[in-house]
């Protein structure tokens, strides 16, 4: 594109004169304006992946992708299970039973969704087992009425594994003497961290018998299945499908998308809106450019006219500013991608360290559905704010070089 005649000038123009000290620090400021913009991006949408991952993987790891649930308790979930596998989609399938209620204990008070599973079948639904801080899933044996409950439920009560609390259902039991709540005592036998302040203060799991016998039905019966897919976007649609085949009047689905879609969506919004405004800002460092090259172009008018005299065309001259453009750009965009991916790579650990320092958490469990800032960095989001970068910085040369490709050599060295 660019003859080495072109290239050779172009790359010495890039520095102005050296009695003309503002030119060339404008050049670097372009540079740096440019380089600040791509890190910017970059290390923004590496934050943005960290929400979208830490949300599909975590917070949607531990909720069900579709549950099928019947109008009355289910008690083969077995057979019902079969049938579910059926469908090609469906990855795995375990039971559950879930009641709301209170945790209480020495005075202290946490409201719980306490869930029923079988031990066996839950780890192929859900990725609670990475999670546990102390204890297991199999200690929850049939009769022993354990519970695993979040840390940051755990120190709200004040419990540690081994503590008893009592579960407060949301019913009464009526005797001669009045009526009074349904309690029970569990022992806690587990305390895990997921990281999302929902599900660390609000999840209670305990054994499906156990529930059943505190609900009053048989041991065997279960409130519905709980359904993994390949595929969670998958989940809207199939599990609808499976209810229909199941029986419409017996069983209805539930997925994921009605507890959290708003926020999966709202996340993945805001990735494409702040996408956009970040690129803005690199379009304003880019176009820098164009002031640059008008005051080089304007310092370099004596030699556009020297070389037009030698025989210069003004596709040459115009190509000359538009090599002098590329370069700052190219520079620019490669600082600003290398730092912005060092950036992008430590941003979790540095602000780890910089709210140990000042003792403040930036992101409230209570507020955020996660309490760590994550990251990942994506070679797409790379190369696509790079060629952003690059284009805005070709297209911002076009102008400055095409006047400098106008300057008449006779006007030029006449104030020579």
């Amino acid at each position: 594109m660019f003859r080495p005649l072109s290239l050779f000038i172009g790359t010495r123009y890039t520095r102005a004169k050296r009695r003309n000290h503002f030119v060339s620090f404008i050049s670097l400021t372009s540079m740096i304006g440019l380089a600040l913009g791509v890190v910017v991006m970059i290390v923004v949408l590496s934050v943005m992946n960290g929400f979208d991952h830490e949300m599909r993987t975590r917070v949607l790891g531990m909720v069900p992708h579709a549950t099928i649930v019947g109008d009355q308790p289910i008690s083969d979930w077995q057979s019902l299970a079969a049938r579910v596998k059926q469908n090609p989609k469906v990855e795995a399938v375990a039971p559950f039973t879930q009641m709301q209620g209170l945790l209480t204990n020495d005075g202290n008070v946490q409201k719980v969704l306490l869930n029923a599973i079988d031990p066996a079948q839950e780890r192929n639904v859900s990725i609670i087992d990475q999670f546990m801080q102390q204890g297991q899933l199999d200690s929850l044996t049939p009769g022993s009425f354990g519970i695993i409950i979040g840390d940051k439920a755990a120190k709200k009560l004040g419990v540690v594994v081994g503590d008893k609390l009592t579960f407060v259902a949301p019913e009464v039991t009526v005797t001669p003497a009045g009526m009074f709540p349904r309690m029970k005592r569990f022992t806690v036998q587990g305390i895990f961290h997921v990281g999302a302040g929902e599900i660390d203060g609000y999840l209670g799991i305990t054994n499906l018998q156990d529930l059943a016998r505190l609900q009053r039905w048989k041991p065997d019966q279960v409130q519905g299945l709980r359904l993994k897919f390949d595929d969670l976007f998958e989940a809207p649609r199939t599990a609808w499908e499976i209810a229909q085949q199941l029986g419409e009047s017996q069983y209805y689905a539930r997925d994921w998308t009605r507890t959290h879609g708003n926020l999966y969506q709202a996340i993945r919004m805001e990735k494409a809106m702040i996408g956009l405004l970040l690129l803005l800002i690199v379009a304003v460092a880019a176009f820098n450019i164009i002031s640059t090259l008008v005051m080089v172009v304007n310092d370099k008018k004596g030699d556009i006219a020297i070389l037009r005299t030698l025989g210069a065309t003004p596709g040459t001259i115009m190509a000359i500013f538009m090599v002098q453009g590329t370069v700052i750009g190219v520079v620019g965009t490669a600082i600003g991608a290398l730092v912005g991916m060092f950036a992008a790579l430590n941003v979790s650990a540095a602000i780890s360290a910089l709210e140990g320092l000042i003792g403040h958490k930036f992101l409230n469990a209570d507020v955020y559905f996660i309490d760590y800032l994550p990251s990942q960095l994506q070679a797409q989001d790379v190369l696509m704010v790079c060629g952003a970068a690059l284009v805005l910085s070709f297209l911002a040369t076009l102008y400055p070089a095409w006047r400098a490709a106008r300057t008449q050599p006779a006007q030029a060295l006449r104030y020579e």
